[in-house]
């Protein structure tokens, strides 16, 4: 069988590792395990305890939006970062980290301002972008 044809994804909800096909990633797939949907178009939220079996396990490039309830700009962007959500679909999975309540993980990156965009490729950083962004400059700056 050709590996180049599947991908995986691992659940953000129970940590089951799931391959799906590549040609069935924007058809909404679903955890094996579990049934959680795991590439629906919408940002996952992920915690210092689930964020690295997390990214680490997936193959698609991870895109993480590093934020807090109280910074006007994070908030400004949040819209977007949806709208780049659903653009990307199948693509890449977008995640949200409160840099707040997560604070390994904001020190994990040596983030020293909000809003700060990762691109991560199986948990190793790729890419930085500072700042708030509209949705089409998230799109590109993914580049996926």
């Amino acid at each position: 069988m050709d590996t180049a044809a599947f991908t995986h994804v691992a659940c953000a909800h129970c940590a089951a590792l799931n391959r799906i096909p590549r040609a069935r990633l924007t058809e909404n797939p679903v955890c094996g395990r579990c049934g959680h949907a795991l590439l629906d178009g919408h940002p996952l939220t992920l915690t210092d305890a689930d964020f690295e079996r997390v990214v680490a396990r997936t193959e698609l490039p991870v895109i993480v939006d590093l934020w807090a309830p109280w910074c006007g700009p994070c908030q400004s962007m949040a819209p977007a970062f949806e709208q780049a959500a659903r653009e990307l679909k199948g693509r890449a999975l977008l995640v949200k980290v409160d840099t707040d309540a997560n604070p390994r993980t904001a020190a994990r990156f040596q983030v020293r301002s909000i809003p700060t965009l990762l691109k991560l490729q199986q948990g190793r950083e790729v890419a930085r972008l500072s700042g708030a962004m509209p949705a089409g400059q998230i799109v590109r700056w993914a580049g996926v």
